[in-house]
């Protein structure tokens, strides 16, 4: 288990995701999926998905770094391993994205596993009072810093649940695919942090 370092900004940052999703629509999807399948039998035809992706997941990976240079090592090794395990990708109802920010996530950990470093959770005055609204809290500049500090001392996969939901505003269905787990469980897990860290507001 690595510790966490929370860097805390008020203004925007370039390389943030936006503020709203948006929803992909389910003839996206399986037109996607032909295209996947296409990739498949022939690596050139990777290339769209390449390009059509590479700026979200290198966010994806800068939000979890802070360091350009390293984000777009990781993200390189991110899409090699797609490549090289596309032929066992299998269809499962969301965007291909879904599979990529997996890869990704789990190539950050690996990096701060090795190097024995603290990850970096980048977040936003923004989203601490969309958690502080979510949780029916105080938005005041103190319990802001209370609730940074909560933060700092989740557990990663806990943590993980928590800057997908509600830094990146990811839907839990998405959510659940790059986790590995139910869309039920990743919701279940979510709002049972919500409440530990409103308990630690409000001891």
């Amino acid at each position: 288990m690595f510790s966490n370092s929370l860097t805390y900004s008020t203004q925007n940052n370039d390389h943030r995701m936006g503020s709203t999703r948006k929803t992909v629509s389910e003839e996206a999807i399986l037109e996607e999926w032909q295209e996947i399948q296409a990739a498949q039998q022939d690596p050139a035809m990777f290339r769209p998905l390449y390009h059509r992706y590479y700026d979200p997941i290198f966010r994806f990976i800068f939000q979890r770094t802070a360091d350009e240079v390293l984000s777009a090592d990781l993200c390189s090794q991110v899409f090699l391993k797609a490549m090289q395990r596309l032929s066992g990708y299998e269809f499962k109802g969301v965007p291909f994205s879904a599979w990529l920010y997996r890869i990704a996530m789990n190539e950050t950990a690996q990096h701060y596993r090795r190097n024995k470093r603290r990850r970096v959770v980048s977040l936003e005055e923004a989203d601490l009072s969309s958690m502080m609204d979510e949780m029916e809290e105080g938005i005041d500049e103190k319990e802001k810093w209370d609730l940074v500090q909560a933060l700092d001392d989740l557990k990663d996969q806990d943590l993980q649940l928590v800057e997908m939901r509600f830094f990146e505003q990811r839907p839990f269905k998405e959510i659940a695919h790059i986790m590995g787990m139910t869309e039920g469980n990743a919701k279940v897990r979510t709002y049972r942090i919500l409440d530990r860290l409103k308990k630690k507001l409000d001891p």
